[in-house]
């Protein structure tokens, strides 16, 4: 058994509130990985629009989603095009509104202060209205509070909360942290995962590591075939 196919549209019974996400994705500039999903009553298809705020291609960041994360609805990426000079002592944006007002506008008092690309690691959970402001990068494991706003770095499995979001704890001691991020299970082929679920939900991280074994030896085996054939 592997699963369902990343490639669904809509992998929960066929529901048209949820989908998995790279597959409304047009945008060249939004990646996203196998199985994550996007939630919501209201139209998920348009994330791209609805979500994903002042995309702009003439800015130049990308947002990046790994795999097996869960986005509830009203998730909300911010990107670097909100951003407003800060240099002078107006905000307001003067230079989008027509040439005379256009004329004498240096660009890089905004574009040298941009952040750069948004990134989402793997196996994120994201809580309903969740907003990540430009070039944040949030790590594997994490969970996203409710209505929480992201404007700095969110570490491996660390749960945050509030605006501006803060960690109240960290899910696992860093020990076991560093554990599952060497094992990396969300890279691994949807029949495996599908193998050790069990493993996976029961939170048994020995079995996880000798599934990686497993594959190491299964691997090392294959390298001595092929030198032995070579030979």
């Amino acid at each position: 058994m592997h699963g369902p196919s990343p490639d669904t549209l809509h992998p929960f019974n066929g529901e048209r509130h949820t989908v998995f996400l790279k597959n409304v994705i047009t945008r060249l500039t939004i990646e996203v990985g196998d199985f994550t999903y996007y939630n919501d009553v209201d139209n998920p298809a348009d994330f791209e629009n609805r979500n994903v705020r002042y995309h702009f291609d003439v800015v130049g960041d990308r947002l990046k989603i790994g795999r097996f994360c869960a986005l509830a609805q009203g998730t909300t990426f911010i990107m670097n095009g909100a951003n407003h000079a800060l240099t002078g002592f107006s905000t307001y944006p003067f230079h989008i509104f027509g040439p005379d007002w256009e004329e004498g506008f240096e660009k890089e008092t905004i574009f040298d202060h941009l952040r750069g690309d948004t990134v989402v690691e793997h196996d994120v959970w994201f809580g309903t209205n969740s907003t990540i402001m430009p070039g944040v990068t949030v790590c594997s494991g994490a969970v996203i509070g409710a209505h929480a706003v992201i404007a700095s770095d969110v570490p491996p499995f660390a749960i945050v909360v509030g605006n501006p979001a803060r960690v109240i704890k960290l899910r696992f001691d860093e020990a076991t942290i560093e554990r599952l991020l060497e094992i990396a299970w969300w890279n691994w082929p949807a029949e495996k995962v599908t193998r050790h679920l069990n493993a996976i939900r029961g939170a048994d991280i020995a079995a996880l590591e000798d599934a990686c074994l497993e594959v190491a030896c299964r691997e090392a085996g294959d390298d001595l075939d092929a030198d032995a054939k070579a030979g």
